[in-house]
């Protein structure tokens, strides 16, 4: 699809055309021409859209789906344009369904059902036989047949020498193994964050230290191994001070925070809106503040919606028995430009993501391929159920007060707006 970009802002620090503001030309996916003013030719299709910017296609390393499985929950098809609509022209997609991603039949079969869509989908692969923690699962052939990185979806090693030999064996071949940060005997049967909230209200509470702990169990091993380690969804000020520590000591370690950690605090369980109930739980506020300054220093590499959408059936129950889970890809982009800022945002979504799995990062110029998220950062409301395009509504953002819009992505030679 030919199309014509009009009037739009460009946000790309590699771009010579950075924070100008012009027509861009696109043909048969790549990036012809760019100017002040162009006429649209034959054949194309003009796109005028109020106040436009424009940036490299955003990466969200953390999604997951449902399908095979959970169809209920969400399918691939409709999971795809959902993350299109939101700005997302790459994801990261757990093995978060059933059968896991554990195998390399698995990983061609994801593949091969989102292709030719306007969303590229990088699977991560169980880093265990079917994400028990038990047995290590088949990570080379995996990675060869295009999983990005390896992960046990939600679920604390306990095994502490299975994460040592996972570290170990991939790096024979480059892999990248996630740790997910919990001590699943520490948080026990805990539902939300141990403080003063949980105590008032009378719920179980997991307390930070189940998470650090984990956290500090695996620089250890890092640091012991060697490799290269992520930790997805740090949620506490201690865990980005350790985290922070390692790094100086020239370990390969990052780690990511998702958007609902630094725009929520436990302070909202005094609803007992299950829509709140995720993993690793809210903090307090001193957590999120910790989080934001982690991003800014470069201690937290990047950003996730961490989008987990999870059915009615097993979310509007009674907070102690619904499924931990809420879904973000829809409000991302529109929950963070107060908080961040828009050049933060940015970085925390295209560059740094894609380098840390070994993706090509691309940049808005003449004669590259065209992997673009389209968006405005004018304009504030409220996210309501209206701006929710997945099959399942568990948003723990629902309610809140929202900056900017996203307009939607072109990539693959495939306009997808919202």
């Amino acid at each position: 699809m030919n199309i014509l970009l009009k009037s739009a802002t460009v946000f790309d620090p590699k771009s010579t055309h950075h924070k100008k503001t012009v027509d861009v030309l696109i043909e048969n996916g790549l990036i012809s021409k760019i100017d002040n003013s162009i006429n649209c030719p034959q054949n194309c299709e003009e796109i005028n859209l109020e106040n436009l910017t424009i940036s490299n296609g955003w990466f969200d390393a953390s999604v997951s789906f449902g399908e095979p499985g959970y169809e209920d929950r969400e399918t691939i098809e409709n999971g795809i344009q959902v993350a299109a609509k939101s700005g997302f022209t790459q994801i990261g997609l757990n093995s978060n369904c059933y059968p896991f991603t554990d195998s390399k039949s698995m990983v061609n079969y994801l593949k091969t059902k989102a292709s030719g869509s306007p969303v590229t989908i990088y699977p991560i692969g169980s880093l265990t036989k079917k994400s028990e923690g038990k047995e290590i699962a088949e990570l080379y052939d995996m990675q060869q047949a295009g999983a990005i990185a390896f992960n046990d979806y939600k679920k604390g090693i306990k095994n502490a020498n299975l994460v040592k030999i996972a570290l170990q064996y991939t790096q024979s071949f480059g892999g990248l193994v996630m740790s997910y940060p919990n001590n699943c005997n520490i948080s026990g049967e805990g539902i939300v964050n141990e403080g003063i909230s949980s105590t008032h209200l009378g719920l179980k509470g997991i307390p930070a230290l189940a998470e650090e702990l984990q956290v500090s169990r695996d620089l250890f091993l890092l640091e012991y191994t060697g490799g290269k380690l992520h930790i997805p969804t740090i949620s506490t000020a201690k865990s980005v001070a350790l985290i922070k520590e390692a790094k100086s000591k020239g370990l390969q370690i990052t780690c990511s925070v998702s958007a609902d950690h630094l725009t929520i605090t436990d302070e909202e369980l005094k609803s007992f809106d299950a829509n709140y109930k995720i993993a690793p739980p809210l903090r307090t506020q001193s957590d999120v503040e910790a989080l934001i300054e982690g991003l800014k220093e470069g201690t937290i590499d990047f950003i996730t919606s961490d989008h987990d959408p999870i059915d009615i059936e097993n979310k509007k129950l009674e907070f102690s028995n619904a499924i931990d889970g809420s879904i973000g890809l829809e409000s991302l982009f529109v929950s963070l430009q107060e908080t961040l800022g828009l050049e933060l945002i940015i970085e925390k979504l295209t560059t740094i993501p894609q380098t840390i799995f070994g993706l090509k990062t691309s940049t808005i110029k003449e004669g590259e391929k065209a992997n673009i998220s389209l968006f405005t950062t004018k304009g504030t409301g409220t996210f309501t159920l209206n701006n929710i395009l997945s099959t399942s509504t568990n948003s723990a953002y629902l309610g809140k007060k929202t900056t900017g819009k996203v307009y939607g992505t072109y990539n693959n030679g495939i306009l997808t707006l919202a």
